[in-house]
């Protein structure tokens, strides 16, 4: 749940910067034609016709595994309490809890208070995947991308 919580914050926050692409003022609006316009047709009467909006496309779809990299590189230090590059226990919960409440009051649920603990234990030891007690930012992205780094 909370790899989907950080991936759907992700996707919120890359998502106005696809949509521009069909805005952006590098791009023409109309494309250009090398063929020569055709005659004009006599004009015509014609009935109202309701109009379509064409949805912007994307020109690729953002990786979430990159996404999930960028946040934890921006967020890192803030959790990073000693500054060494890795985070500990205290740190990773920390964190993880934070997430996880902000997790919780989305979805209106919670966390029974005699399960926080056990819950943050669990998620420190599958993201410390080399064992070392320590978790650095590769294995955080791992974790929270579901094992899709990359």
């Amino acid at each position: 749940m909370i790899r989907s919580l950080l991936f759907t914050t992700a996707l919120a926050i890359a998502a106005p910067a696809m949509a521009q692409q069909a805005t952006s003022p590098d791009s023409p609006a109309i494309p250009q034609s090398s063929q020569p316009a055709a005659p004009a047709a006599p004009a015509q009467p014609q009935t109202a016709q309701p109009q379509t909006a064409t949805p912007a496309q994307p020109s690729a779809p953002a990786n979430p595994a990159n996404t999930v990299a960028s946040i934890v590189d921006s967020e890192f230090p803030a959790y990073d309490a000693n500054g060494d590059g890795q985070l500990d226990k205290a740190e990773f919960s920390r964190w993880m809890l934070a997430l996880k409440d902000q997790e919780m009051k989305a979805t209106g649920k919670t966390l029974p208070a005699d399960q926080v603990t056990a819950w943050a234990d669990g998620a420190f030891s599958s993201a410390d995947s080399d064992k070392s007690t320590s978790i650095s930012k590769p294995e955080l992205i791992s974790y929270l991308s579901g094992g899709a780094a990359g």
